[in-house]
């Protein structure tokens, strides 16, 4: 539909002539094409994906949800148990599975935020859930630490548990197949919370094997400092990881991936 411009009216004032406030037609018009023109060039962060892009989301939300259904077995059995063990490591190990628990559920929320409202607000999405699971890692890793400490300085150990010990073993493999899917999807969608939450995978795997040695080691040794010592070595993965949660870089770099 054609713009209507009217030509701009003159007004004399005894010997002065002045312009009237409106903006003549050429003015107009060409505000009206710029001003459309800006409109188009604008950049739309509420596009929905590409079928592409949704396909591979698609594989993205069934991973999580495999993730949280094999999360809640790991943490109920390691933490209950470590409670029963008096183990530290059983107790922190099934804390971080809570924590990789809350992980998916944000990833979870990041992907359903792209599909409605675009790329752009999910990725603001991001931002605020790597913060989050930041700060949840370092009290985990002040409170592995502080009862370390307690365990060494009392000189109070764990029991073996059997249960403990068949959940990291069977964890390992489940956490490796789930990080590899986890990162190849994650490069194809360039998302760094998919690729962070691939690293929480990673470290959940490695905090694995940390538990099946120090359970192995305290029902062979019958040493009462084993579980203080290997706690103290999943507070090394803590922290790295949540700072590279909080910062929000290097969360999964080459390096690290190719390790996997």
């Amino acid at each position: 539909m054609a713009t209507s411009c009217r030509p701009a009216r003159r007004w004399v004032f005894g010997d002065v002539v002045k312009a009237d406030a409106a903006v003549s037609c050429t003015d107009t018009c060409r505000g009206s094409a710029a001003a459309a023109l800006r409109a188009t060039s604008k950049p739309t962060l509420t596009a929905k994906p590409t079928p592409a892009r949704a396909a591979l989301i698609s594989q993205a939300f069934r991973l999580e949800w495999i993730t949280i259904a094999w999360m809640v077995v790991e943490g109920a059995v390691a933490i209950g148990a470590g409670v029963a063990a008096c183990s530290l490591t059983l107790m922190a190990f099934g804390l971080d599975s809570i924590i990789e628990l809350a992980s998916a559920g944000v990833l979870i929320w990041r992907l359903t935020a792209e599909l409605r409202q675009g790329q752009g607000f999910s990725e603001r999405v991001e931002r605020t859930a790597s913060r989050i699971g930041g700060v949840l890692l370092f009290v985990l890793a002040a409170y592995v630490g502080a009862g370390a400490a307690w365990s060494l300085w009392t000189r109070q150990g764990e029991v073996f548990s059997l249960p403990g010990l068949i959940i990291a073993l069977l964890a390992m493999p489940i956490m490796t197949v789930l990080a590899r899917r986890k990162i190849a999807i994650a490069t194809q969608l360039g998302s760094r919370a998919m690729r962070a939450d691939a690293a929480e995978s990673i470290t959940c795997g490695w905090l694995s094997l940390v538990v099946v040695v120090g359970l192995l080691a305290d029902f062979v040794l019958g040493a009462w400092w084993v579980d203080a010592v290997t706690s103290l070595a999943i507070v090394g993965f803590v922290v790295k990881e949540a700072r590279e949660a909080w910062s929000g870089e290097g969360c999964c770099d080459d390096e690290r991936i190719a390790a996997v």
